[in-house]
């Protein structure tokens, strides 16, 4: 069994080898595979370092960060077959398991995957079903901060740990107390849509209006140009991670009537910051919220933990820092591979070799039914730790005659339901009457329950109390229509 990080931007695998850790390298010989899959126009798939090295040539056939499309409505359509995001997916984690029985010189059938702590159940939902198509055995999917806070080493001091794991496409905040050998996550909060990615899309939107500025020539309807404008951007942002400035250089980026033209910028890091500041203060409210729900205080704070490349960001770094104060130190993740690790220490959990750990996590978000009059009910509240099940008692009334209730259920932290999103309708059948419910209606009492299971999958029930009737299922994952910040 292996632990998988699958990221935005790049995914890394690592499995455990008593108390070393193994991170397992690709058939390219690197420690991380891009998260990048690509259509050829031969027929051929290509899949890491090989599909993106043709990325620039290849746009439209290209797909890059896919995990944001997780859960969602997303197609690609590609020589007459269609593509959602769990099947780019698929082939992603697919040639991590091939890459990893390569080294390994033994089948891989179980992994643990991580996910980002804010996701939600449609997109948790997806992922195991991409490790289903993949071939794997998923017996675990935990949340992206607790995998990091295990590969970190701090997972059995008496400690409260503010972990800030900030990838390519996705910002997670999550406190968490931890000692006695127990990781227990006591509030989470975040932004699936915001990430490192969007620091490189701000600077390549730059380039082209200075590059249009210059030259007169739009670069924004050249998806070739802008892809290497993002791949310069996103240069200079590593680089201005260290430096105070940064040389943009992308040569033969257009041609016009004098011949080629060449983009050349200097960015300092002040000019990155400013381009970037809304970006910054999106980061803001997921740090201040998640102390709130956590009914934690900033001084309690023992530790702070930064993992993932956007961290590296000087105004991220001190923004954290800035929140929470000087008193706690600040640990940086070890490496690239710490989010693997720590799911690969969760999968020696499951197989046994480690039998002193317990992780606690919670779920992100609260879930209910809809009710007649458009409000929604919570059962089970955000931040509450799974697994759960949580029931509560419902009369309903119905017209003369009507023996089904249809139960919609929702999840999101709107008090009307229509602002959440909907996840499933259960429909209850053979409804007897149990009473009179006025208008010539009849009335029964039904008990909803909802189930979350430690891989933050929901299963909901119905039953009529007075018949015994009942229906339950597994909600699928459906195209979320809406984000909760």
């Amino acid at each position: 069994m292996v632990g998988i990080d699958l990221g935005t931007s790049s995914s890394v695998v690592s499995a455990l080898d008593g108390e070393r850790f193994i991170v397992i390298p690709n058939a390219e010989g690197s420690s991380s595979t891009p998260s990048v899959v690509a259509f050829t126009e031969d027929g051929r798939t290509l899949v890491g370092e090989p599909a993106r090295r043709q990325a620039v040539t290849n746009v439209s056939r290209t797909v890059s960060s896919v995990k944001r499309h997780m859960g969602t409505g997303w197609r690609l359509a590609v020589d007459g077959r269609t593509y959602d995001a769990t099947q780019i997916s698929a082939l992603i984690l697919r040639k991590l398991k091939q890459d990893a029985e390569a080294h390994l010189g033994e089948e891989v059938s179980g992994a643990v995957i991580t996910v980002p702590a804010y996701f939600s159940e449609a997109e948790r939902r997806a992922t195991l079903r991409a490790g289903e198509l993949a071939g794997l055995n998923v017996e675990r999917i935990i949340n992206e901060p607790t995998a990091a806070a295990l590969a970190c080493g701090i997972s059995r001091d008496g400690q409260v740990v503010l972990l800030v794991h900030f990838g390519g496409g996705t910002f997670d905040v999550s406190l968490m107390e931890i000692g006695d050998a127990v990781v227990e996550t006591k509030a989470t909060c975040g932004d699936n849509r915001l990430g490192g990615d969007d620091w490189d899309s701000r600077v390549a939107e730059f380039l082209a209006v200075r590059f249009e500025e210059a030259h007169g020539v739009d670069l924004t309807s050249d998806p070739v140009a802008m892809r290497r404008l993002s791949e310069a951007a996103e240069r200079a942002k590593i680089e201005l991670s260290s430096a105070t400035v940064a040389q943009i250089e992308v040569p033969y980026v257009a041609v016009s009537g004098d011949g080629p033209l060449h983009l050349e910028q200097q960015l300092t890091r002040n000019m990155f910051e400013q381009l970037t500041a809304d970006l910054l203060d999106r980061c803001v409210g997921p740090l201040a919220s998640v102390f709130a729900y956590a009914g934690i205080e900033r001084a309690e704070v023992t530790r702070v933990v930064l993992v993932g490349g956007a961290t590296r960001m000087p105004a991220v770094s001190g923004l954290v820092r800035a929140l929470v104060g000087a008193h706690a130190p600040v640990t940086l993740g070890q490496s690239e591979a710490t989010v693997a690790n720590g799911a690969a220490l969760q999968a020696g959990v499951l197989s046994g070799h480690i039998k002193d750990l317990l992780l606690l996590d919670v779920t992100p978000f609260s879930l209910g039914i809809a009710l007649t009059g458009g409000e929604m009910a919570r059962l089970i509240e955000r931040n509450t730790t799974i697994p759960t099940k949580r029931c509560a008692h419902f009369s309903v009334t119905g017209g003369e005659g009507a023996t089904v209730v249809r139960i919609p259920f929702c999840q999101g932290e709107s008090t009307k339901a229509a602002e959440n999103v909907q996840l499933g309708v259960l429909e209850l059948a053979g409804l007897v009457a149990a009473g009179g419910g006025g208008r010539g209606g009849k009335k029964v009492t039904i008990e909803v329950a909802i189930d979350i299971d430690t891989n933050g999958v929901v299963s909901v029930s119905a039953k009529d109390l007075a018949t015994g009737a009942q229906q339950s299922m597994t909600l699928t994952a459906v195209p979320a229509r809406r984000r909760q910040r």
